[in-house]
């Protein structure tokens, strides 16, 4: 009998697509876009741009994680739903989404590049599960937002099942980082040059589902910058110090409430420390499984520590300090040595 319980108890917790437990706490506590003109634009004084996925034909499902799914409540039974990848590229509203585009900063090989940006990704929403654990839900390809700059805001499936396959192996390696719960494949395509040699090709649109705590990371705090003395760019808001509180108070209280918030410029500092620590300990786990991130730009590294974006990565096979994992990198700026030095001075 209490085995029978306790099965109808833990079905209970588990969710339908239209039924996720969505509280989309980011968007509430921080300033949004409202405007969902999805140009590529500046986008002044937000954190969030509101944006709509592209719908994709005929999307199929490549590959689901399960244990990843788990996070927010959906069983198996939902991931083998027909109507699944038409909800996981989004061609079909989930209900209690609120799409949305990240507005961030970013020093890139050493140089601020000013605006930034979710150019391929957008927040879906903040789910809290049985467990009262709070997981953001991210698109990765589902079409342009703001920050698309001149690219068409879609990813393929050759680069899509390489982070899919990345951030679930490092979870199970024991690194931080964040999960990828699903894959999903079009008959729309997009043109790529492969090899970068002037071929291009048509290959499939493709969205993955990201998940993780939160997607801020370095570059979202840098959206307050001045004029930079080098480039001569500056942040899509610099000076709005209102804007930056709202953003180190947010941080503070959802995802480091060990830090009293009681003197405001101690818990800054004392912000800066776990960041910095997480850090450290994040790139030591890397170092320890040979990993090499390849594009180590303040717009790739999280506030919480974990691994995010996963672009031009490798995984060493025998130990090599000039090892580099990225084509375009021929200065050698995030070979595996360097990558711990630059985690040194951000």
């Amino acid at each position: 009998m209490l085995r029978h319980g306790l099965r109808n108890l833990s079905s209970m917790s588990l969710k339908t697509l239209e039924t996720l437990n969505f509280d989309n706490a980011a968007l509430a506590d921080l300033p949004v876009d409202n405007s969902k003109n999805n140009v590529p634009r500046q986008v002044p004084n937000a954190c969030f741009a509101r944006v709509a996925p592209t719908p994709l034909a005929s999307p199929s499902t490549v590959v689901y994680s399960t244990k990843a799914m788990e996070l927010i409540d959906l069983p198996k039974s939902e991931l083998d739903r027909p109507d699944f990848p038409s909800y996981l590229c989004g061609s079909k509203e989930i209900p209690g989404a609120d799409y949305a585009a990240h507005c961030y900063c970013g020093h890139q090989f050493g140089y601020f590049s000013g605006q930034l940006g979710d150019g391929a990704t957008m927040y879906v929403g903040e789910v809290v599960n049985s467990k009262n654990e709070r997981w953001e839900i991210q698109f990765k390809g589902a079409g342009k937002t703001p920050f698309s700059r001149s690219a068409d805001g879609r990813k393929v499936l050759r680069s899509s099942i390489r982070e899919f396959l990345a951030s679930e192996a490092m979870y199970h390696l024991g690194v931080p980082t964040t999960r990828a719960g699903s894959c999903v494949v079009s008959t729309d395509t997009v043109v790529r040059d492969v090899f970068y040699t002037g071929r291009n090709v048509h290959e499939k649109c493709t969205v993955i589902l990201r998940i993780a705590p939160t997607f801020l990371r370095f570059g979202s705090f840098e959206i307050f910058k001045s004029i930079d003395r080098v480039t001569s760019r500056v942040g899509s808001s610099p000076g709005k110090t209102d804007i930056l509180n709202k953003m180190l108070d947010y941080t503070l209280q959802r995802f480091y409430p060990e830090i009293s918030r009681e003197d405001k410029e101690t818990a800054v500092v004392e912000l800066y420390r776990a960041i910095m620590e997480r850090t450290a300990r994040l790139v030591a786990k890397w170092q320890a499984v040979g990993f090499c991130h390849g594009v180590l730009n303040t717009d790739n590294m999280s506030v919480m520590g974990i691994t995010i974006d996963y672009g031009p990565y490798g995984f060493m096979e025998t130990y090599d300090p000039a090892f580099i994992c990225n084509g375009s990198d021929k200065g050698g700026s995030a070979t595996s040595d360097l990558q711990m030095e630059r985690r040194k001075t951000g």
